[in-house]
């Protein structure tokens, strides 16, 4: 894999610091952002150089590992509906809900599997208009090969939660691990970035129906009705969680990584992907392109100093 420096690169400032765990960004119409914290469960609303708690999730119960207050995704009726969508985890189960900020959440879909980790955690509107969700095995392997579970699924639903129209079931594609980053390119072909167990992290492209192999293969296994992943890494260089697509290119957020990989696109097809900022920002979460026009990220170290970049090549 291609490394560079990013001061070589791009322009970068800090929108935002003194954070703990920011896991998503969502932007409203106004251009100001939404953002989970994982282990405060408070959803803050970011402005460049200003931070303001909205509200906290009394509901959510955090484990201190990978559960707790996880995605979120802004209607894109948000001017006249005023609702967002967030996934937490409980004492029992992940679930999705929909949310009039300040009020409690409503939930759409309960019984997501809990785990000390491989919770997923990922919602995101598509250009279909309908609400997707990436859902980890939680640390139950066998359930991303059980068409009846919900865990280790990319999900697509309405806003109440039930199945598309034409639809019989939430699940939009199986075998996945821990799936935690969804995107789609200019195209609306979708993309999902998810983390292996030993071996492999994988960035797929994802089509409705098709089985992306987990836990008969990590990584590229070849086998007969299993797709393989469009680009892998060892664990160590990844470990991903968001996903966001920026001015041609698939942005992939590295944990334990500690970098953010630009994977180049041209006609769907990835090109060699290039490290920035090795190590300059410890393990990075969220990605999201910004209304202004540059791509915001998270790093989510812990201790009260995580940090919300603005990016701008």
């Amino acid at each position: 894999m291609a490394t560079s420096q990013f001061t070589a690169l791009a322009a970068n400032h800090d929108i935002a610091t003194g954070l703990t765990h920011p896991w998503s960004i969502g932007f409203l119409p106004d251009g100001s952002a939404l953002v989970t914290e994982r282990d405060s469960a408070r959803v803050l609303s970011v402005r460049p150089g200003s931070v303001r708690e909205v509200q906290t999730i009394a509901e959510v119960k955090p484990n201190g590992v990978q559960s707790g207050l996880l995605g979120l995704a802004v209607s894109p009726l948000y001017a006249a509906d005023k609702t967002v969508f967030i996934y937490y985890s409980t004492e029992t189960d992940n679930r999705i809900a929909s949310l009039k900020l300040g009020g409690k959440p409503k939930p759409i879909v309960t019984g997501l599997p809990l785990g000390q980790k491989r919770e997923g955690g990922r919602l995101a509107f598509g250009p279909d208009g309908w609400l997707y969700a990436t859902v980890g095995d939680g640390q139950r392997p066998e359930l991303a090969q059980d068409p009846k579970s919900l865990g280790g699924k990319v999900l697509r639903m309405t806003k109440d939660g039930k199945p598309v129209p034409g639809a019989k079931t939430l699940v939009y594609s199986l075998g996945h691990r821990d799936p935690q980053g969804i995107t789609w390119d200019d195209k609306g072909r979708m993309f999902v970035s998810e983390s292996g167990e030993h071996a492999f992290d994988e960035l797929n492209r994802v089509e409705k129906g098709k089985n992306y192999g987990w836990p008969v293969c990590e990584g590229v296994c070849g086998k007969p009705g299993f797709v393989d992943p469009v680009v892998t890494w060892k664990t160590e260089e990844a470990t991903p969680s968001d996903l966001g697509y920026y001015k041609g290119s698939l942005y992939m957020a590295a944990n334990l990584g500690k970098r953010l990989w630009r994977i180049p696109l041209k006609d769907g097809k990835t090109g060699t992907p290039e490290a920035l900022f090795e190590g300059t920002f410890g393990k990075l979460r969220a990605v999201e392109p910004a209304k202004d026009g540059s791509l915001w990220f998270t790093s989510t170290n812990g201790g009260g100093i995580d940090k919300i970049v603005s990016y701008t090549p």
